[in-house]
């Protein structure tokens, strides 16, 4: 099976100044993305499932998405928001768990003021009631946080965790360090995972090419390993510089180095496991 990692759904006709992060440049994304739009998308590229994952800092949003999962049987699972951080935490933990398509969580790291956010008290104490309902957590990650987020992985060696988007390097820069000694110290925790994924949007959206990827994929790909890679579209976001067909197809070519048994793993073997399909 194959399985697209990380991609989004949202309903922008009814819910337009929820999306506050859609900026002029992100002016293709202000319409409906949903299930009915992705489907022949997957079928082109040849994959079978997906897990969507939230788009707005709202617990609406986790409703939103397992209700689409419930009625989508290829949505295989849901990575929704809660505010990890707010004092009833541990009870909208434990009463969302209870639905079997939500996977896991992720709180936007990368969009906070504060640089040490991951191992801000709160959100710590957070993350230390996710291991027992059975939830995974996504790193969403540039590269000055990877520091911060290896001192908060430090903490919960029993929880897993995934690397959105390898961290966002600037790819459009061609900038490796510090990036790339930060990304393996990171991976060096077995607890860590990491989705390859947005190498379109952190690269030129006008005028990228494969090539310029080719240093971050073998970066991650010695740092995790390919049992703990899983390839993401980001989808609808990456079709502000590519198709969806394109941008899987892109990362697929780079894949095409691995064995038989190991592209199983990074194209759904390794989501797989991870969500717990």
């Amino acid at each position: 099976m194959k399985i697209d990692s990380h991609q989004h759904f949202w309903n922008y006709t009814d819910h337009a100044e929820d999306y506050v992060w859609m900026s002029d440049e992100f002016g293709v994304l202000r319409r409906d993305f949903l299930p009915g739009d992705l489907a022949p998308l997957l079928k082109e590229a040849g994959f079978d499932g997906t897990v969507a994952v939230q788009a707005r800092e709202m617990v609406v949003e986790t409703d939103f998405l397992i209700e689409l999962a419930n009625r989508t049987p290829w949505i295989l699972g849901v990575v929704g928001w809660l505010d990890l951080c707010a004092p009833d935490a541990e009870a909208l933990i434990e009463r969302y768990a209870a639905h079997s398509k939500l996977k896991g969580l992720r709180m936007l790291i990368h969009d906070r003021t504060d640089p040490g956010f991951a191992v801000s008290p709160e959100h710590v104490r957070g993350i230390g009631w996710l291991a027992r309902h059975g939830l995974a957590y996504d790193l969403l990650l540039k590269p000055p946080h990877l520091r911060p987020a290896t001192r908060l992985v430090d903490q919960f060696p029993n929880q897993k965790f995934v690397v959105d988007h390898i961290a966002k390097p600037e790819i459009s820069s061609g900038v490796l360090s510090p990036w790339r000694e930060d990304i393996r110290e990171l991976a060096r925790r077995p607890n860590v995972f990491c989705k390859v994924s947005a190498m379109v949007t952190t690269a030129d959206w006008a005028s990228w090419t494969p090539v310029q990827f080719a240093p971050y994929l073998d970066v991650v790909l010695e740092a995790f390993g390919p049992s703990r890679l899983m390839i993401g579209s980001d989808w609808p976001v990456c079709t502000c510089a590519a198709s969806y067909l394109r941008t899987m197809q892109t990362t697929m070519d780079w894949a095409a180095c691995l064995s038989a048994d190991e592209q199983s793993e990074f194209l759904g073997g390794t989501s797989a496991r991870f969500y717990r399909f």
